[in-house]
């Protein structure tokens, strides 16, 4: 349902590090100046940190997409994708080199004086066999694959989004009910293993204002160790307005303690879509818009950040025209980004 790079990262992982350490250092807000602009679109720097603490990027698909389009020529185009490219958006940590990414990711964002944003998306027996199917071979490959992304963050700071949907679809029958008492296990050690690090913070992933009732979840999240985070996430990868999902983390909060929450705003400027089969509204829907923008400066107090856990204009599968799980996919990030004019 989320994110499925695979080989994809393993691919970019060898330059990794010295390509985002470059970035790092040359982005607004680190030691040096911003990286050359292309044509007459101006480069892509940080957002000001006291409302917008996360690490933006540079070489993110969108920011490529934008020296693409005004190397052809295409400003308005690159303007439009500049919306998605300019903001700070999560890192999905890929399987084969997780230790490499997360030492990458987390050293460029504080060369430039932010936090990184991870996402940590590698659960046994994922995603139910749907689009992002996959995950680790195994309870102790799963373990393994936490320690490479811990090694890799060490105490640099680090906001880490934890298993979209792990919790979800233990509750909604989705994962098959032989593999709970695992899954809680792991959730519980990544948590632990996680919060040993000095400067990061962790959110479990809790579902979205449209499944169901935080009654049917609080006591799962209990179970996978959400009063050793620092919170749970909620909208990850879907489209429910800002408001709902007040309400829905807020009811959730009362449930597991007071904790507090974020809430991915990536692409719910227009709210859920409606139409077509039920089932398959959450994935690629048509007439979808950008969020608010990533912040610290949020609506609740309860509410820690509204964040851009999925990349805007990467494909949640291979539907409605869509390339592969995590593929970036202009055409809809065009999209994405026209909508927010409206």
């Amino acid at each position: 349902m989320y994110d499925s790079r695979g080989a994809r990262a393993a691919a970019r992982a060898g330059a990794l590090g010295a390509a985002l350490l470059l970035a790092g250092c040359s982005s607004g807000g680190g030691s040096g100046g911003p990286e050359p602009a292309v044509g007459r679109q101006p480069a892509i720097t940080q957002q000001p940190k006291e409302t917008d603490p996360f690490w933006v990027n540079p070489d993110s698909n969108a920011a490529r997409q934008v020296k693409a389009y005004a190397t052809a020529g295409k400003d308005g185009d690159a303007e439009q994708i500049r919306k998605i490219a300019a903001q700070p958006t999560g890192e999905w940590i890929g399987p084969e080199n997780p230790e490499r990414e997360a030492r990458g990711f987390t050293e460029a964002a504080q060369k430039s004086g932010r936090t990184a944003l991870l996402v940590l998306y590698d659960i046994p027996h994922r995603d139910c066999g749907q689009y992002s199917q996959g995950g680790a071979a195994d309870g102790d490959a799963y373990r393994a694959w936490i320690d490479a992304v811990a090694n890799g963050v060490q105490d640099r700071p680090a906001t880490i989004v934890l298993e979209p949907d792990a919790v979800l679809h233990l509750v909604d029958g989705c994962t098959p009910a032989r593999f709970a008492e695992e899954r809680y296990d792991l959730l519980r050690g990544a948590i632990a293993r996680l919060k040993s690090l000095k400067n990061t913070r962790v959110y479990l992933d809790a579902g979205n204002a449209g499944w169901g009732h935080p009654d049917q979840i609080y006591q799962p999240l209990q179970q996978a160790g959400v009063s050793q985070a620092d919170g749970f996430a909620v909208n990850v990868s879907n489209f429910y307005s800002t408001q709902d999902s007040i309400t829905y983390g807020k009811q959730l909060s009362r449930k597991v303690g007071g904790k507090h929450f974020v809430i991915d705003t990536s692409r719910n400027g227009n709210g859920p879509y409606a139409g077509g089969a039920p089932d398959q509204r959450w994935c690629n829907p048509p007439g979808r818009a950008l969020g608010e923008t990533p912040t610290t400066k949020t609506a609740d107090p309860l509410v820690d950040a509204y964040l851009w856990v999925k990349r805007p204009g990467e494909s949640d599968g291979t539907c409605k025209g869509g390339p592969r799980a995590g593929d970036w996919w202009p055409a809809y990030a065009l999209k994405l980004a026209q909508g927010s004019d409206n």
